[in-house]
């Protein structure tokens, strides 16, 4: 039997259902189903869930939240309606190993809808222009053209801070999330049906069906503490501080070292009282303790990236009390364990003065931000990776701090990177210099886009960084990717929350597959020296249009 169902039909797509269901931290996400005729039945292969993403920052005013809650629900609903009807039509009878017209299938539905969203606009900004001839009268008014005259003093204080503006967020179409959802459910049924791991049929979809010899995994980029900029502590430059295990540690290894300088970190805080809880709450009856505590109520113990939330007045006042941690349970930083910092400068920009706030009530201008981070990392060499450490609009800035310090840190692009799509299909693409970018699975995303945006960062000697996305879903696939794409860090949150955790579950399970094959080559960290190239800057953009060409 199983000798003579090699001669059987391909398995087939017969049905997509697209469903409604909640991610990690409760905000609507889609399930993509897919369903093929396998030896004349039809049969349920696999399943996915998308993780939702969401632009809007922490410090967000209540209108725009719920702005941003009623977008995500009809996206939601939006993209539940294409799997169940129009995507369903249109990969009926595709082989489900057919990724590359899958792809190419979604890619022209999706451009089609794009230019419908266009032409609507444009036929509704001329309505409009028919309906706005009293309007139009508006604006010789005197009130606008006197508050502009009336404050001289601000036009000088723009004059004297040139920085440029902040680019608009990248758009994103109203059921986007069923492109990329329905792409990634296809590659793990072809994964299904051909009986080889996801991450795998990724590598293979990557090297032209030539199976790797060997396979290196990325290295987890493991997030201790989250320091929201809201709180009323002072430092306002770190995001979050990650934890990266060395090389020459296996996966499991490096998990463990970092269990326990987690549970050492949380220990410390909970005796200093800057624990947020419980632990916190008891102690409001003391005076000095009740004065700290009585502003941040809202504060969780474990956010939704799955790790501790804590602030701090100073840098130094972190970092020290990171070492103290290590040495604590015989550790050192830089030795044994490294550290990554997650700046996420773009939220830091006070535009009215053209500075970074990186505490409360100091202000530093761009140039001012790149000696200032020469200094952190010479002092604290430990750190070998910044993200996000400026705006992606200040790029004579990001090519200086490369040249700085790109021989001993990596300068990683998160926010500063520009979206997935754009990076791929715009001719004129031009991302300022970095040491890698992290690429998020969302929206419109397809697996092939994944393929060739990495195969051409790989190319420039860029690495790459798969990120989990804020509101992440039980699904591990993201972890599959990383391994089949051949990424060098693994950006997951946490080690607590049941959808992070499944994923560094996922990682532990493909360490030993792959050990137990013999096929697990050992991680390397190099550093990419920009100073010895010149103008790195014009390179970049060069080769991203690449694609096209091809």
């Amino acid at each position: 039997a199983n000798y003579f169902s090699k001669f059987s039909k391909a398995p087939v797509i017969c049905k997509l259902v697209g469903r409604k269901v909640l991610d990690g931290v409760g905000q609507p996400t889609l399930e993509v189903e897919i369903y093929c005729t396998v030896k004349n039945y039809e049969k349920r292969i696999c399943s996915i869930v998308m993780a939702s993403h969401s632009q809007t920052p922490e410090n967000a005013l209540p209108e725009t939240t719920e702005a941003d809650e009623k977008e995500r629900n009809d996206s939601v609903h939006t993209a539940v309606e294409w799997v169940n009807e129009s995507l369903t039509t249109m990969l009926r009878d595709l082989e489900s190993t057919d990724q590359c017209q899958a792809d190419k299938t979604l890619g022209e539905y999706f451009a089609n809808k794009v230019e419908e969203k266009k032409e609507i606009q444009k036929r509704e900004e001329e309505e409009a222009a028919k309906v706005t001839p009293a309007p139009a009268s508006c604006p010789p008014t005197p009130v606008p053209k006197q508050k502009k005259g009336g404050k001289p003093v601000k036009k000088v204080l723009v004059e004297e801070n040139p920085i440029p503006p902040a680019e608009p967020a990248e758009p994103v179409l109203c059921g986007s999330l069923a492109i990329g959802g329905t792409s990634l459910a296809i590659a793990k049924a072809g994964a299904t049906i051909s009986h080889v791991p996801l991450y795998l049929y990724i590598a293979l979809l990557k090297h032209g069906q030539k199976p790797p010899k060997e396979m290196t995994l990325p290295l987890p980029m493991v997030t201790l503490l989250n320091c929201e900029k809201n709180l009323p502590t002072k430092l306002k430059l770190v995001k979050e501080v990650m934890l990266i295990p060395p090389v020459e540690l296996s996966l499991k290894q490096g998990i463990e070292r970092i269990q326990d300088i987690q549970k050492e970190m949380t220990r410390l805080l909970e005796s200093s009282g800057k624990m947020p809880g419980p632990q916190a709450d008891s102690k409001k009856g003391k005076s000095q303790s009740s004065g700290k505590k009585a502003p941040p109520p809202f504060l969780k113990r474990i956010s939704h990236l799955g790790c501790l939330t804590t602030g701090y007045d100073n840098l130094e006042q972190l970092l020290l009390l990171m070492q103290k941690s290590c040495k604590n349970i015989g550790l050192e930083l830089g030795t044994d364990v490294y550290l990554a910092i997650n700046c996420a400068a773009h939220e830091l920009m006070d535009y009215e003065r053209g500075k970074y706030e990186i505490l409360t009530g100091t202000f530093k201008s761009p140039e001012e931000m790149v000696p200032m981070y020469m200094e952190m990392i010479n002092n604290f060499p430990f750190i070998i990776a910044l993200i996000d450490p400026l705006r992606k609009e200040d790029r004579e800035q990001w090519s200086s701090i490369c040249c700085a310090l790109g021989s001993k840190c990596y300068l990683i692009a998160e926010d500063a990177a520009t979206h997935i799509s754009k990076l791929k299909t715009d001719q004129n693409i031009n991302i300022a210099v970095c040491s890698g970018v992290v690429l998020k699975y969302i929206n419109e995303t397809k697996v092939s886009d994944l393929i060739e945006l990495t195969g051409i960062l790989d190319g420039q000697r860029h690495i790459t960084i798969l990120g989990s996305p804020d509101g992440e879903s039980l699904d591990e696939s993201l972890v599959d990717l990383a391994v089949g794409l051949g990424a060098r860090f693994l950006k997951l949150g946490g080690l607590s929350r049941g959808e992070r955790v499944a994923k560094y579950n996922r990682l532990l399970a493909i360490e030993e597959e792959l050990a137990a094959n013999g096929t697990l080559r050992e991680a390397k960290l190099e550093f990419i020296d920009f100073a010895g190239e010149s103008q790195p800057e014009e390179q970049l953009p060069d080769v991203l249009p690449a694609p096209e060409q091809d």
